[in-house]
């Protein structure tokens, strides 16, 4: 009995560190986020009752969708995740799957997340669905160790969950999702060049390069940060000055660029550390919260 109940446990245990690796390939919580911007895109389209079952599958889609190509970030870049603190237990670079498991496991993920846009939704979507993932995977991801515009590459693919949920709805692309794109698009670059002011040493030790200009955390790169911040304020304001959305909620998005700005000011101010977390943190709050702000106020 004893004996019995070992090997129980050794399965289970066995078993539930399969699904954390496998969770830990598709990166579980980015992917929600992912996940709640095509939501957000797909209720800003919304003009009537939702539809929840049609909703789950495009929910549904994003996760296959962005899982499949996470996944096979972590299987391009595993030689280089070995060399980073951050990324060395990744599943395939600390050697817990297999890249060819971890390959057919994205690959099925992909198909099965295109096919549920393309069957279930339209072919804008499944076209964008199908564009996010490959951009992604096989543009952004080997730029990163070649040059810092991989940032304007990955902004593309980055910019699509809510223009995918929106044209799952709408079937097609009007000024408001164009709105919804232009936010996203400018949003990634004080979000990822935060990211990379953190992380800078890390980088280093895999020859990542996502800061602008020279790579370095200088002035001139703080200010690169700064201008792009200042950039998204206009986009901000379009909901407002286009009438997307009514004037409360209008000038709730632009305040809240405005406190994002500051944010970024205080990096080019002090080239510090700790002003790029708050910048970062405070991105990670700015997107789903206008988003929020964009479904809520929409007119």
């Amino acid at each position: 009995m004893t004996i019995a109940k070992t090997e129980s446990l050794t399965v289970s245990s066995v078993i539930a560190a399969k699904i954390k690796d496998y969770l830990q390939l598709i990166k579980l919580r980015l992917t929600m986020l992912v996940v709640f911007s095509a939501g957000m895109g797909y209720l800003f389209a919304l003009s009537g009752p939702i539809n929840w079952g049609h909703m789950s599958l495009l929910l549904l889609s994003g996760f296959l969708i962005t899982g499949s190509a996470n996944g096979i970030n972590q299987i391009i870049e595993k030689d280089i995740d070995k060399l980073m603190t951050r990324t060395a237990n990744r599943p395939v670079a600390a050697g817990r799957l297999a890249p060819l498991e971890a390959g057919i496991a994205t690959a099925v993920l992909g198909v099965l997340g295109v096919a549920v846009l393309s069957v279930y939704m339209n072919s804008i979507a499944a076209l964008l669905g199908l564009f996010s993932l490959l951009a992604y995977a096989f543009v952004y991801t080997p730029l990163k160790r070649h040059t810092s515009f991989a940032v304007l590459a990955g902004a593309f693919p980055g910019a699509m969950p809510p223009i995918i949920g929106y044209t799952a709805l709408a079937g097609s692309i009007d000024i408001a999702c164009l709105v919804l794109f232009a936010i996203q698009f400018v949003w990634q670059f004080p979000h990822f060049w935060s990211i990379a002011w953190i992380l800078d040493e890390d980088y280093k030790k895999a020859d990542i390069c996502l800061l602008p200009g020279d790579g370095k955390k200088t002035k001139k790169n703080a200010r690169f940060i700064f201008l792009s911040t200042i950039f998204l304020l206009p986009f901000s304001s379009l909901p407002l000055i286009l009438g997307i959305v009514n004037g409360y909620f209008g000038m709730v998005i632009i305040l809240a660029s405005l406190v994002f700005l500051f944010l970024a000011y205080k990096v080019y101010k002090e080239c510090s550390q700790e002003a790029a977390k708050e910048l970062m943190l405070g991105s990670i709050v700015f997107l789903p919260l206008v988003q929020i702000i964009l479904v809520l106020g929409h007119i």
